[in-house]
């Protein structure tokens, strides 16, 4: 298969048609001295598809193939609420075959240590013995933004496209958990898929992860059995799946077929190690760190996304320009956005929308008039309700490639 095109963050400007072009012209480069090689620019995926993904926009990028992950290119994400044919695919197994699901037959079983009675429910019985419920929740892989780190980090190499925001209806894990009751005892839940692991072995599992019991019984986290009124795409999970916004998506678990309540942390596949989990205490880049050192990760950290306009854009010098975008921050709000043309010198108020629920996402907008003709950035920077702002470069190293929460910036051509 062919391999994705790697744009080198550091080559960013040099690679740029615009910016190329610009000065084969000589198009003047605004506040060009405040340019450092020590602030490397994000790379923004291009509309690079291999094969068109099942359900899937053709736009979207394929990471891999065996398993199957993609992302969207930023400019894809643009709707307030994410298209299912937009939304990223991450997976760690194989999917089960759609023609092998047996809808009326599929169950989910409730049980572990801390479970008072064990249960069995069919879809149907979920959807006739609970309250349903429909939330807009915001999902991010935690290795958004991996392709980044330097020393790189093994995984998949996304860019920005690991993130999107649905209506997610189904029933709260809640209301189900306490249906069968709960211990006292109680510390997190674990969940099992009917995706296969890749190797074929029916005995090991691809993941199984989970959440602490205080994450589980949120009014806001779901069992899940359609996205924006449809039935969920087959690769985010058909047809149940558990939706917990503003945490890593790998606890979301998708195929669902068995929650187990624990009376310690889960210990499923990838719950140990240093999978989905970043260094206690900070480390210089390229640190080897033992696993007793790496804590788990739980609310995703602050960020935002430029959707509109598309990076390499050429804009009249005589129009205001309208940028758009997104804006979350695991279990916080988001109280601010600013954009900034000059890399981050000075920054400027977006109008920022609230969010529609919990772990929805926020969306914004500005408008923008630029100073002259010539090369320009875009700067996006969120600011959350305790204060913590984005960094503008890379944040804090970890081995994994967790937790890029940079500004996003998109290059453009002022004539």
């Amino acid at each position: 298969m062919p391999k994705k095109i790697n744009f080198d963050r550091r080559n960013f400007i040099k690679n740029n048609f615009f910016y190329g072009l610009g000065l084969g012209l000589g198009v003047p480069v605004f506040y060009k001295h405040l340019v450092k090689k020590e602030i490397p620019l994000l790379k923004d995926i291009e509309g690079i598809s291999f094969f068109n993904l099942p359900g899937k926009h053709k736009d979207m990028v394929l990471l891999n193939d065996r398993p199957i992950n993609a992302e969207a290119p930023p400019h894809l994400l643009n709707d307030d609420v994410t298209p299912a044919n937009k939304f990223f695919v991450r997976n760690n197994g194989i999917p089960p075959r759609k023609e092998k699901i047996d809808v009326k037959n599929w169950t989910l079983k409730i049980e572990g240590e801390s479970i008072i009675n064990e249960k069995r429910y069919t879809l149907e019985s979920l959807k006739t013995k609970f309250k349903t419920k429909t939330l807009q929740l915001t999902l991010e892989c935690g290795g958004n933004g991996r392709s980044e780190f330097n020393p790189p980090a093994k995984g998949n190499q996304w860019s920005l496209g690991a993130v999107a925001c649905a209506n997610w209806t189904g029933v709260r894990l809640r209301d189900v958990l306490m249906d069968a009751g709960i211990k006292d005892d109680a510390v997190y839940i674990g969940y099992y898929g009917e995706d296969t692991h890749l190797s074929g072995d029916p005995n090991k599992d691809p993941i199984s992860r989970g959440v602490p019991i205080e994450k589980a019984l949120q009014e806001e986290s779901l069992i899940a059995w359609a996205m924006n009124g449809e039935d969920i795409p087959l690769l985010n999970g058909y047809p149940l799946r558990l939706v917990f916004g503003g945490w890593p998506a790998s606890c979301s678990g998708k195929w669902l077929s068995k929650i187990v309540v624990r009376n310690k942390v889960h210990d499923g596949k990838k719950m140990g190690g240093q999978a989905y989990r970043i260094p206690c205490k900070p480390v210089a880049p390229g640190t080897k760190l033992e696993d007793k050192d790496m804590c788990i990760i739980e609310s995703m950290p602050v960020k935002s996304i430029l959707t509109f306009p598309k990076t390499g854009a050429i804009i009249s010098i005589e129009k205001e320009l309208e940028i758009k975008g997104h804006a979350w921050a695991g279990e916080l709000k988001v109280i601010a956005l600013d954009y900034s043309i000059d890399f981050g010198s000075s920054w400027q108020a977006c109008k920022l929308t609230e969010p529609v629920n919990k772990f929805a996402w926020q969306h914004f907008n500005g408008k923008i008039k630029f100073p002259g003709k010539g090369y320009f950035e875009v700067w996006v920077r969120a600011k959350d309700e305790m204060g913590k702002m984005q960094p503008m470069v890379l944040p804090g190293w970890n081995p994994k490639g967790y937790l890029n929460n940079a500004c996003h910036r998109i290059a453009l051509k002022v004539v």
